[in-house]
């Protein structure tokens, strides 16, 4: 059975979006449908971006604050088993104006991302068996964009300082869920890490980079190891490349490596495309 998922995998500024890019359009060029979803896609089928959790009791200590909000709120909430989820970005893209300050804050607050980490790992992986559930009644190839291992590492690693164990044993129960949809890992290398990331802090806006150094630094694995600035943000992102090269050598899913170095976009879709062709 040809894969119904591929995962793309990598540091940041290795040129993940970019190849999951590509690996959509190649599965095109072959006449295949695939659905792609980069990071921060907030109708990620698998993942929550943009989603605040509550409990029973504090969701209705939120619809009780503010009546004439609760239709604008009921829109975009589920309940799952007394578990209330709240699509706040979405919310606040359409509604902002509208959501009273209060909201903002419990929403931000109770981010999936910002709850400790045995409880977002809880969370995450029952979305990824509700979606696998779905995907395998569908014909729809998926793609994936740094989802199965940097979110879990990023989570457990950078913002907790988990240990590596449960890190690893996160992403490999992330992987059994899925290994009835065959999934394809493509990890995406750099010579140079110095480099890429310096690459990419460049490119991308200010904002961007100040945000990653203050996530990467003042929490968690950086925070203890003493580490600061972009000097710290790198030797933080080369103790997180050991533990993904631990994470990956120990998958039994199907797993590529492919090296991005040279940034050649025309010889890098041909690497791609010579792998994607032993799969499908």
């Amino acid at each position: 059975m040809q894969p119904k998922l591929v995962l793309i995998e990598g540091l940041p500024g290795s040129g993940k979006s970019t190849t999951a890019q590509l690996v959509h359009d190649i599965l095109t060029e072959k006449n295949l449908k695939s659905l792609l979803f980069l990071e921060g896609n907030l109708d990620h089928p698998a993942d929550y971006d943009g989603v605040a959790y509550f409990s029973k009791c504090d969701y209705d200590e939120l619809w009780n604050t503010r009546g004439e909000c609760r239709d604008l709120l009921s829109q975009y909430t589920t309940n799952r088993d007394s578990s209330y989820f709240v699509e706040y970005r979405k919310l606040l893209n359409e509604h902002g104006a509208s959501i009273p300050d209060g909201w903002k804050n419990a929403f931000v607050k109770n981010d999936v991302y910002e709850l400790p980490f045995d409880r977002n790992r809880e969370l995450i992986t029952a979305r990824w068996k509700q979606f696998t559930a779905s995907a395998l009644n569908g014909s729809d190839i998926y793609i994936f964009d740094c989802c199965f291992i940097q979110n879990p590492v990023t989570m457990g690693m950078i913002k907790h300082d988990a240990a590596k164990e449960d890190v690893t044993s996160f992403i490999s129960e992330l992987a059994a869920i899925v290994e009835a949809l065959n999934p394809l890992l493509i990890y995406v290398d750099q010579n140079d890490l110095d480099h890429s990331f310096g690459k990419a802090v460049n490119e991308r806006p200010r904002e961007w980079s100040e945000g990653f150094i203050e996530y990467y630094t003042g929490q968690g694995f950086g925070k203890k190891q003493g580490y600061t600035g972009l000097q710290g943000t790198v030797q933080v992102l080369k103790a997180r490349r050991e533990l993904e090269e631990r994470i990956f050598n120990g998958l039994t899913i199907a797993k590529k490596k492919v090296n991005n170095s040279s940034y050649d976009l025309n010889a890098y879709k041909q690497i791609l495309a010579g792998i994607v062709s032993e799969y499908f």
